[in-house]
């Protein structure tokens, strides 16, 4: 396999699980170093690594939280202090408190805001200072289509994912000139433990609404991040990749 990001060092926020998982060990297949930071599940977190040294590539994970200013800086000068830059952040950390909007509280709004769009500001500011000076970098948002289309019980999380897209397209347009490309993956339904529980009547309720006609997997969102993130896609900032099997269009 060619290894499109051989010397390439990438922080993944949210990466010990999921989606962010898969990224993680998609971008260390590639031969990127990858720093990636977790919550609490350090276990999992430790397991990642060793199965990131498994593939011969090198690898931080970061106890960090993701809606802290102060811990994104700190987790960028980790990363500079194993690696000695940073070339790609990828922006996955997020969570949701899903209730409808009568009942949400201003702690499940704000909860949601600090993890999903709080945390993509943190990091981008202080990872972009020094791409700054490197004079390239590339940075992959993970939004929803929920970010595009809306969703019934998702108010918080909708509005945090069409944030991203607002700060994606923003952040293009003010470090284009510095050879700093930003872009968004919209991932649909994706194939997790989760939706391996859902009712089957409520299953196929979704996949009736997808003109692919089945979830994604983590490693087809992954694949995207790799393009965004290497030379194969230099000439591409300020998009929103939907990975949703055609259902937003």
């Amino acid at each position: 396999m060619e290894k499109l990001l051989s010397g390439k060092t990438a922080i993944v926020t949210g990466g010990s699980r999921g989606i962010g998982k898969a990224i993680v060990l998609e971008l260390a297949k590639h031969g990127a170093n990858v720093v990636f930071s977790y919550h609490s599940s350090e276990a999992k977190a430790m397991e990642l690594v060793k199965e990131i040294e498994g593939i011969g590539a090198h690898s931080l994970a970061v106890k960090s939280d993701a809606a802290s200013f102060l811990a994104a800086k700190e987790l960028c000068d980790a990363t500079v202090a194993k690696f000695a830059k940073i070339d790609i952040v990828v922006n996955n950390a997020g969570i949701t408190r899903d209730t409808l909007l009568m009942r949400m509280s201003e702690e499940q709004w704000d909860e949601v805001i600090d993890n999903n769009l709080k945390s993509a500001f943190n990091l981008t500011k202080h990872a972009s200072a020094i791409m700054l000076k490197q004079r390239k970098g590339s940075i992959v948002n993970i939004t929803s289509i929920v970010g595009l289309k809306g969703q019934a019980g998702q108010v918080n999380y909708s509005a945090s994912k069409a944030g991203m897209i607002g700060l994606t397209k923003s952040v293009a347009d003010e470090l284009g000139s510095r050879n700093i490309r930003c872009n968004a993956i919209a991932p649909g339904f994706i194939q997790t433990e989760m939706t391996d529980e859902l009712p089957e009547d409520l299953k196929k309720r979704y996949l009736d609404q997808i003109p692919l006609k089945r979830f994604a997997s983590a490693d087809e969102v992954a694949k995207v991040v790799v393009f965004l993130a290497s030379d194969m896609s230099s000439y591409v900032t300020g998009q929103i990749i939907g990975v949703c099997g055609g259902l937003a269009r």
